[in-house]
């Protein structure tokens, strides 16, 4: 299916994604642009030090990336490159069900038109 290392960035992504308020910063960066954790948790119900922590798994995983500002103030702004292994690893995923799935059709379709 996919090489190993792609598989390991395609797991950070699920890992990230898996949980709500990521999805939430993440959507919040994709609307808004970069922004700051403070920035973030006066648009979102989550805690400023609970946004930071989020960050942290989100920057692991490649999908922000933090961008040191004025007055020590970090910006962070979405990284679309793991996203888009996944989106492979997923669109490889699907392939390889097609034919087993399209076989399991033909043999159900022929079983009930006996």
């Amino acid at each position: 299916m996919a090489d190993r290392a792609s598989e390991i960035v395609a797991e950070a992504v699920f890992v990230a994604l898996a949980d709500p308020n990521r999805r939430a910063i993440l959507a919040a960066l994709a609307e808004n642009g970069p922004a700051t954790a403070t920035d973030l948790a006066t648009r979102l119900p989550i805690t400023r030090q609970g946004i930071a922590k989020h960050l942290t798994l989100l920057a692991e995983a490649g999908l922000v990336a933090a961008e040191p500002g004025e007055r020590r103030r970090v910006r962070y702004h979405l990284q679309s490159a793991p996203m888009r292994v996944a989106q492979q690893f997923l669109a490889a995923l699907a392939r390889d069900w097609d034919g087993p799935l399209a076989a399991l059709r033909s043999h159900l379709d022929d079983a009930s038109g006996s």
